[in-house]
């Protein structure tokens, strides 16, 4: 079941930032990046920020988490995240159809890191189309993807 994450919610926040924590560290090795800036956020930045989180419930515990900012024109998915003990069971993909069936913008952007190919290939899977690559200035190649309807 997906829902919308009231993040405002410390408990709810510390649970989501678990889920970011576990996914993210997995991501780290995967793009075998050393300072990861993921990893570093707070629990304030989720309290506070402006975005709107939705979670994925397994027995009402969160083991999922999809991150969007969105206005009239474009909705970009800033995170996506699963617990990996979830890992390959479709939730990452779930949680995106939720976006794309409840936000009614003409243009959706998502990004990660290129060595990334589990969430590279979702996006595809979805219709998303790279549209650049760049490298950062913590030593993680970037990839970029656009889905227009």
């Amino acid at each position: 079941m997906i829902k919308k994450l009231d993040h405002n919610n410390v408990a709810i926040a510390t649970k989501m930032r678990v889920i970011f924590q576990e996914s993210y560290t997995v991501e780290a090795v995967l793009l075998n990046a050393e300072n990861f800036p993921p990893l570093q956020r707070p629990l304030e930045s989720y309290i506070e920020s402006k975005t709107t989180f939705f979670g994925y419930h397994i027995e009402g515990e969160i083991v999922g988490v999809i991150e969007v900012s969105s206005n009239e024109k474009a909705t970009h998915i800033n995170s996506l995240v699963v617990s990996p003990h979830y890992f390959r069971q479709g939730i990452g993909r779930q949680l995106m159809q939720h976006v794309l069936q409840h936000f009614s913008s003409k243009v959706f952007t998502v990004e990660t890191g290129l060595e990334n190919t589990p969430a590279s290939k979702l996006y595809a899977g979805l219709g998303f189309k790279e549209v650049r690559q760049w490298d950062t200035d913590h030593g993680v190649r970037k990839i970029r993807f656009k889905l227009s309807r």
